[in-house]
This record gives structure tokens, sequence and C-alpha cells, in this order.
């Protein structure tokens, strides 16, 4: 099978070399960058930039500077998420010392092909169905150096029960344990009117909420703090 994921992930850990010797396959233009909506080192928005710099700060303070699972989810339907979640693996990937892997679980709006270079043949619903049996044939290179990604793939009939599976949670320690410098980022559907999104915000660590401006009420933000809860609310993003 084929498989654009250069960094050695079939390893044994001791075996894994430096995050500087990373296999890239391409680099993706300033331009390509703008294109997508992702942030780079000479993002012309300095304020987006300093912006997502600030949340990177925010979330490594939350979890004591140890790696973690982040769940990303709006409030609504295209709120936000999408972007918010590439937007941060993006910013974790711009520390030399660390790297990012992206998830996409967002079964009614996938968006993260966009980012793997020469495209994706299988993703996390392949493997949840064990249709794919080794978790490195669905992580691809992206264009953006130390930037994985895992696209949705194409079997997602009965994916809610997938995500409540036992090979879901095992899915999730493994690609966290496996490197202590990898942060992922799992971009994921509404949090209110999605099962799959609830089934989710349970197994990672934290979750963080995207508000999407004069598009929610006062209610429904509620109503999805109390669906995560306190303990594990990373926080509030209000996107305009």
């Amino acid at each position: 099978m084929k498989t654009l994921y250069k960094k050695s992930d079939d390893l044994p850990k001791s075996e894994v070399p430096h995050i500087e010797s990373m296999g890239e396959v391409e680099r993706f233009s300033n331009e390509k960058l703008e294109q997508l909506k992702l942030i780079y080192a000479g993002t012309p928005n300095y304020k987006i930039l300093n912006i997502f710099r600030e949340l990177r700060t925010q979330l490594m303070q939350k979890q004591n500077k140890k790696n973690f699972v982040c769940m990303v989810s709006s409030l609504s339907h295209q709120g936000g998420a999408s972007y918010m979640a590439s937007n941060l693996a993006s910013a974790f990937a711009l520390d030399k010392s660390k790297t990012s892997l992206l998830i996409d679980a967002n079964l009614y709006s996938p968006s993260l092909d966009s980012l793997v270079i020469g495209g994706a043949e299988v993703g996390i619903t392949d493997y949840l169905s064990q249709r794919v049996s080794d978790i490195k044939d669905i992580v691809y290179a992206t264009g953006i150096p130390r930037l994985r990604v895992i696209p949705l793939g194409g079997y997602s009939e009965g994916a809610a029960e997938y995500f409540s599976s036992e090979r879901m949670l095992g899915f999730v320690e493994e690609v966290k344990a496996r490197y202590p410098d990898r942060y992922i980022f799992i971009d994921a559907p509404p949090i209110v009117s999605s099962s799959e999104a609830r089934i989710l915000a349970e197994i990672v660590d934290m979750v963080l909420l995207v508000v999407p401006h004069g598009k929610v009420t006062t209610d429904l933000v509620s109503s999805a703090v109390d669906i995560v809860g306190q303990e594990k609310l990373a926080g509030l993003v209000y996107n305009n």
C-alpha cells in the first residue's frame, strides 16, 4: 500500500530519528498556505499569527507542557473548527522542538485531504473498520514541516460506533504515547448536534470549542460547555 508518511513511525522508539531529520516531501509555498488559510512564520497578518501562538502557549500551560490530544469542535456547522484545528496544528509545528498530528473526524465536512501531498488513499475510518491494520499506513506528510495528517478516509458508514470502540481508544493512546513531542488535534463535527463529537470528547484530554460570531445563542454555548464538562474544557474561541 502506498504511503507518503516518511517519518519512521514503524521504528522502535529508540531508533526513531531526531525531529529535525523527519522526512518531508514538498513544502507548500507561501501563496499556497495563504490559499489554504494557514499561518506560517512569515504570515503577513502578524496579529493572527500571534493569536495562534498565544493559544499554543495556553494549551501547553493547561497540560503542564506535556503532549496532549485536543478535540476542536464548533457550535454549528461551518463554524470554523477545521480552520482552528488546522492552524493550531500549524502553530505547534512552527516550533522545531515539536511535531503535530491533525486528525480529520468531521464526518459531515471533511477537509484535511487538501493538506496531503500527493493525495490520501485511506484514513481513520479505514483503520477503525480494520480495512487497514497499521496506523503508519493512514498517516501522511503534508506541505508543512513537522505536521502530519490522518484524513477521514473512505469508510465512514457506522463511524459513530467506530469512534466508541476499544480500537479508537487504543488508537488515541498510541498516537499520544509513541512520541512525547507530538501534539494531536482532532477536527470534530459540532458538539451539540453530533453524537460522534460527544463520543470523541470522552476519550481526548481536552476540548476547544469554537463559537462562530453571531450564529449561536447563549443557551447553545451553555449546552456545549455542559456536554464537554469543566474538567475537559480547554476554552472557548470566538471566530468572526
